[in-house]
């Protein structure tokens, strides 16, 4: 599948399952809301999530269209990646895109992350964004 074909399939999908890797390689996947930037795709999470945790060791990951509980179809694409972390301007507009497109569903996520960093004394850093880079070719 070339790249544009499997960035137009996982950029088109309302989730994705995100699978990062332990330490010791056991994968963990996690499904979670997306964007389209560009020739990337790029989501949102909580700075101390287990998944920040795994990538900041290792930013190889797998993704895949999924539903909102993580069920992959058997037919589905999995396209291996490479996460970076974004700077707090692209976190901000990572965060818009995905406002605009989850609507009053992704207002409260990041209302309810927000607060969630706030309670625990990390000010307003409720997120962090991060851009998967697929590497698909043919």
């Amino acid at each position: 599948m070339a790249n544009s074909t499997a960035l137009d399939t996982l950029g088109s999908a309302k989730y994705i399952s995100l699978t990062t890797f332990r330490k010791d390689g056991t994968p963990v996947a996690t499904p979670v809301w997306l964007v389209r930037s560009g020739d990337a795709l790029s989501v949102i999470t909580d700075p101390t999530s287990g998944k920040a945790k795994r990538l900041r060791n290792n930013p190889a990951v797998l993704v895949s269209p999924c539903d909102m509980r993580g069920r992959v179809k058997p037919d589905a694409i999995s396209v291996a990646g490479t996460v970076t972390f974004q700077d707090e301007a692209q976190t901000k507009a990572t965060m818009a895109a995905v406002t605009a497109k989850y609507g009053l569903m992704g207002r409260i996520i990041t209302w309810m992350n927000e607060r969630k960093a706030r309670k625990a004394g990390h000010g307003d850093v409720g997120h962090t964004g991060l851009t998967i880079t697929v590497s698909v070719g043919e």
